[in-house]
């Protein structure tokens, strides 16, 4: 079985949640009996680009993606959102967007002891090497996911649109409808023990999104939209106690997928165990499946354009 990469080709490898440009250096067909990461198939030794040398890693041809533009724009999207999180995540966090939206001094909550000291952070390939050593979650994005993923962006902070919210189904709604269907699975399904599993992976990632949206998953184009919902569900005169909404009930498919693929940051900076890290990926994969294949009902085919009111809030 021949692969689709060459040795010497200029790529694109995902490390981590974020993907970079790297350069093929060396290309093997691996089984069990010549594996070096206990994974068989095509492996690449690649060298990310700006990188010192000691980064240079085989991976699986699953983390490689051609050098294209639809790739470029998928790179540029997940450094803007992983970046915007960084700036917002707390006020111990110094990380801000340098040139194409390159995560700085990312290693601050990793020990950063390798960081510059000028304020102008480093570069994801110059992290303390205990990083490493932490259980990584490796997500298979679909690429009609990665696709929908550049064109939220893209809408956003382009063309100055925004996703129209309550959106229905929303992220509560979705959640329910992926435990019904891995429920009915049955023994069918590869998952472990989704009856004990799941309702705890479900109101994890539900707790979760409703504690990130704000913080982590919005671009800044949307945080009027965002403030006047508080302010209708939650915060707002007319809001009675007791009758507060969630944002998980008002949010749709759209900032679940960005909280999706932005768990492998978060699991790097948490205290999870690689078995507790294991379990969750798979479970969060079948998820990416699920709404895959049912993206044509869960995402908007059109954003709206933003109002007179929201723009003038923005530029304030």
């Amino acid at each position: 079985m021949s692969s689709s990469f060459t040795v010497g080709e200029r790529i694109l490898c995902y490390h981590g949640p974020l993907v970079y440009e790297a350069k093929i250096l060396k290309a093997e067909m691996w089984d069990e009996t010549n594996t070096k990461l206990s994974t068989v198939g095509h492996h690449f030794f690649v060298h990310y680009k700006g990188w010192k040398q000691t980064w240079d890693e085989w991976v699986p041809i699953t983390r490689l993606l051609k050098f294209n533009d639809t790739n470029v724009q998928l790179q540029k999207a997940l450094m803007a959102q992983a970046s915007a999180a960084a700036s917002t995540s707390g006020s111990s966090s110094k990380g801000k967007a340098h040139g194409g939206g390159m995560i700085k001094d990312s290693s601050s909550s990793r020990g950063g002891g390798l960081g510059r000291k000028d304020g102008r952070g480093t570069k994801r390939g110059r992290e303390e090497d205990d990083s490493s050593k932490k259980p990584e979650m490796k997500l298979n994005v679909p690429e009609v996911l990665k696709v929908l993923l550049v064109d939220d962006w893209e809408a956003i902070t382009k063309n100055s649109q925004l996703v129209s919210v309550p959106r229905s189904p929303t992220v509560v709604e979705i959640l329910q409808e992926f435990k019904d269907y891995v429920i009915g699975l049955g023994k069918s399904t590869t998952l472990r023990e989704p009856e004990l599993v799941l309702p705890t992976v479900i109101s994890g990632l539900q707790v979760y999104f409703d504690r990130s949206l704000g913080a982590n998953l919005l671009y800044r184009f949307e945080r009027p939209q965002y403030a006047e919902i508080r302010k209708q569900y939650v915060t707002g005169p007319k809001v009675q106690v007791g009758q507060e909404k969630d944002m998980s009930a008002i949010y749709g498919a759209e900032h679940l997928l960005r909280m999706l693929v932005s768990l492998p940051q978060m699991v790097a900076s948490s205290t999870m165990d690689a078995e507790s890290v294991g379990l969750v990926r798979d479970y969060v994969n079948e998820l990416l499946t699920f709404m895959m294949n049912d993206r044509s009902r869960l995402f908007l085919t059109e954003y709206e354009s933003s109002s007179l009111q929201y723009q003038n809030i923005s530029r304030s």
